[in-house]
């Protein structure tokens, strides 16, 4: 395959409407499509039995560089990425420094452009320091050449009404949104997991649902009041999703995200008191998944977005209490997703594509996400085989970060290959080499200069 100008033919992939189709790629564009067709000197991929979705977008990692590389790095997290079959990733603020300058985020995206495996949009910090004080730099980082849209303080709550709305007045002027971490902290000062009768019984404090929907409460009016947008992070309880479903019914400017682990995992699980299940917010009861699965069915839930969180072995290998939150999600997302919606009827492929890839990419302003596989578009695909099924282990992870959930846990489905601005980052279910990758990254810069071209409007 030649790392400057790579021609790549996808054979017999079924796109998420269920229709059969060859995918030609060239120049790092989806050249042509339909049945068979052929092209000289092509690196052909036999995709017979593979679903094509358009590339997955996360509108929620942690990559923890500038400052916390023991955890993860751009490189290794944009590679669980593409492992995952992610062609692109908005990377939250929590580093140190924090992303709440204009520098800090130019630093993670210009390393997500050396490294190639998947583009990198820096989230920016809605505060500074994420200390809930004052405003960061939002329109030095808007106008930046990182041109980022999307601030949060997610890790922590912008708990102070007036910041709050501040800050959903600030974007409003540019289009931007503000994603936040629903957690009222002085209701779960010192919180290990869902508060219930489970929690009583382990002797954990408990995490109060409430902490986090009157958040959502106060902010859907906020964002109604201003005009502006609201995302609302990784929601968890039943009660989230009725105060979104009634915003959005009232035509309030709201978005919501579901994770992976909200929509198969249990509080049940803490019984172990393994600390890999230990995440904020915490695993809720049977009765809040199932309200998840069905906001995510009716569209009052936008999107499935990973929270993939990497801490170093010893953060987790330890007492409950001392462990730290989070588990890691890219590698394992959309098998997950698969288990939680897909083989339960609820979602089908389309759908799939839609909550993964086109709408998350819409709430990022992230380009050339509308109409996948169309000729002519960058080519940002994944093919994926959701027959097959796997002991998902520590061999299916390509990040620094080994803090999964579903160790040893049967999951359906497998990446087979991702294809991200035209180059192949994952073939027959491995990375590509990273020399070559980082090759087709510097080829590829002039799609991505178009790209922000677009963006810019």
């Amino acid at each position: 395959m030649s790392e400057t100008n790579p021609t790549l033919l996808v054979v017999g992939a079924v796109l998420p409407n269920g229709s059969r189709t060859d995918i030609l790629v060239e120049g790092g564009r989806i050249l042509r499509t339909g049945t068979g067709l052929t092209a000289a000197g092509a690196t052909v991929i036999d995709a017979d039995g593979l679903t094509a979705l358009p590339g997955l977008v996360d509108l929620h990692t942690h990559l923890r560089e500038p400052g916390f590389e023991q955890s993860e790095t751009v490189l290794t997290g944009s590679r669980a990425a593409a492992l995952g079959g992610f062609t692109a990733v908005h990377a939250m603020a929590n580093t140190s420094p924090v992303a709440d300058t204009a520098g800090v985020v130019e630093q993670v995206a210009s390393l997500g452009v050396r490294h190639g495996y998947a583009t990198v949009r820096p989230i920016g910090a809605v505060t500074v320091g994420l200390e809930g004080q004052r405003l960061s730099e939002i329109g030095a980082m808007a106008q930046s050449r990182a041109k980022v849209s999307v601030f949060s303080d997610d890790g922590k709550c912008v708990h102070d009404a007036l910041l709050m709305r501040r800050a959903l007045e600030y974007v409003k002027t540019f289009d931007g949104v503000i994603a936040q971490h629903a957690q009222e902290p002085r209701l779960t000062e010192g919180a290990q997991m869902n508060e219930g009768a489970l929690s009583g019984e382990l002797g954990l404090a408990g995490w109060p649902a409430v902490a986090e929907e009157s958040i959502i409460a106060r902010d859907v009016l906020l964002a109604e009041h201003v005009g502006a947008r609201l995302h609302i992070c990784h929601v968890s309880t039943a009660g989230s999703v009725d105060v979104i479903r009634w915003a959005k019914a009232r035509g309030i400017q709201v978005t919501a995200e579901a994770t992976p682990h909200h929509l198969l995992l249990t509080e049940d699980l803490v019984r172990s008191y393994d600390s890999r299940y230990k995440v904020n917010p915490p695993l809720r009861r049977s009765e809040d998944v199932l309200a998840l699965r069905e906001g995510l069915a009716d569209g009052t839930i936008d999107i499935v977005a990973t929270d993939h969180a990497p801490h170093p072995v010893e953060a987790k290998e330890c007492a409950w209490a001392e462990a730290a939150f989070g588990m890691v999600g890219l590698e394992s997302a959309l098998s997950v997703v698969q288990a939680a919606v897909v083989d339960s009827g609820q979602l089908g492929w389309a759908d799939v594509a839609r909550v993964l890839s086109a709408a998350p990419a819409a709430i990022g302003r992230l380009s050339g996400y509308a109409a996948p596989f169309a000729e002519g578009t960058i080519a940002n695909f994944t093919l994926y085989d959701p027959a097959v099924r796997r002991s998902f282990g520590l061999e299916h992870l390509a990040g620094k970060g080994v803090n999964t959930p579903y160790l040893d846990l049967e999951l359906p489905g497998r990446v087979v290959a991702t294809i991200h601005d035209g180059y192949a980052t994952v073939l027959d279910g491995a990375l590509v080499d990273s020399s070559v990758v980082a090759a087709s990254a510097v080829a590829a810069s002039a799609l991505v200069a178009t790209r922000a071209a677009v963006a810019r409007g």
